[in-house]
């Protein structure tokens, strides 16, 4: 669906965390810690919000780690570009428990989120952004892995309806947000269709967040803007953001009414970083509307 002319609303943004990430991504809200996990990609960073105390903190990774996710046992789990696994903030050390053998050697992880269920669907994409060679992989919790989609540039944003029976998807390259018919216990994906079709002037989709209501919240890279539409796919609210390249949102927070946002400085040249000194920033926003709790891994 095109975009349409969003209501107005008083939309305030705060920076929480000012820092200059390359490519800030992934963030994960644990809520029995009551803190904000996020990455810097390309960096091999891993950072950690306390909401409460504004303590911060970071961690070096000795790989590339593409998202996080909550175990259901506890911890974190971590994409990286040697597979899947737990992850130890403390020491920045992942044991890995699945390998990725069959993707190409061009191929890095990209976004991956975990459905209600316990799986983890986590997507690759060309780390040169121009081969369709992504795939998306399902994750069961006895660590089977299935191939659920291929041929794409980017896998990146994912998420569930509350329903769970409407599956996000989007294809950055192509500028459009995919939905599917969901079956968590059949075929996963049928009648796949595009959900919201991202016009050139409005950038790149990129990761995403659903709410209670079934809103979907889409940050735009090269956009300036985090866009919420409606379970029908029309533009409701606009975030109009201080940097051109948010890159994600989760929402957080004891009522998950927090959104956070992720951005990058990534090719960014010295002009557009004076222009938005804050790219590469983990930011915030009370949208009024609580967010839908994302899963946790069964493995």
């Amino acid at each position: 669906m095109k975009e349409q002319k969003p209501q107005n609303y008083p939309l305030k943004v705060d920076c929480v965390w000012q820092n200059s990430s390359l490519l800030g991504e992934g963030p994960v809200w644990a809520q029995n810690q009551r803190v904000l996990y996020w990455l810097d990609i390309k960096n091999n960073r891993v950072f950690c919000f306390h909401v409460d105390s504004g303590k911060k903190e970071s961690q070096n990774v000795e790989s590339l780690i593409s998202c996080l996710a909550l175990g259901r046992n506890g911890g974190l789990v971590a994409a990286t570009t040697d597979g899947v696994g737990y992850f130890d903030f403390a020491t920045g050390k992942v044991a890995i428990k699945n390998s990725f053998t069959t993707e190409p050697a061009n191929n890095r992880p990209n976004d991956g989120k975990c459905d209600p269920w316990g799986n983890l669907w986590l997507g690759s994409m060309d780390d040169g952004e121009s081969k369709a060679t992504g795939n998306l992989y399902r994750i069961a919790g006895d660590g089977s892995m299935e191939q659920i989609l291929n041929g794409v540039v980017i896998c990146n944003g994912l998420g569930w309806s509350p329903d769970g029976t409407t599956f996000y998807f989007t294809d950055s390259v192509n500028r459009q947000i995919l939905a599917f018919d969901h079956d968590p216990h059949g075929e996963p994906l049928q009648n796949r269709r595009v959900f919201a079709q991202i016009d050139q002037e409005h950038g790149y989709p990129d990761g995403l967040a659903v709410d209670i209501e079934g809103g979907v919240w889409s940050a735009h890279w090269d956009g300036w803007r985090v866009t919420r539409y409606t379970p029908s796919g029309g533009v409701d609210r606009i975030i109009k953001m201080p940097v051109p390249r948010p890159t994600s949102c989760a929402f957080g927070g004891d009522d998950l009414m927090d959104l956070y946002i992720t951005s990058a400085s990534i090719g960014l040249d010295k002009q557009q970083l004076a222009q938005a000194p804050l790219s590469g920033s983990l930011f915030c926003h009370r949208p009024g509307i609580a967010g839908l709790r994302v899963g946790d891994y069964s493995g």
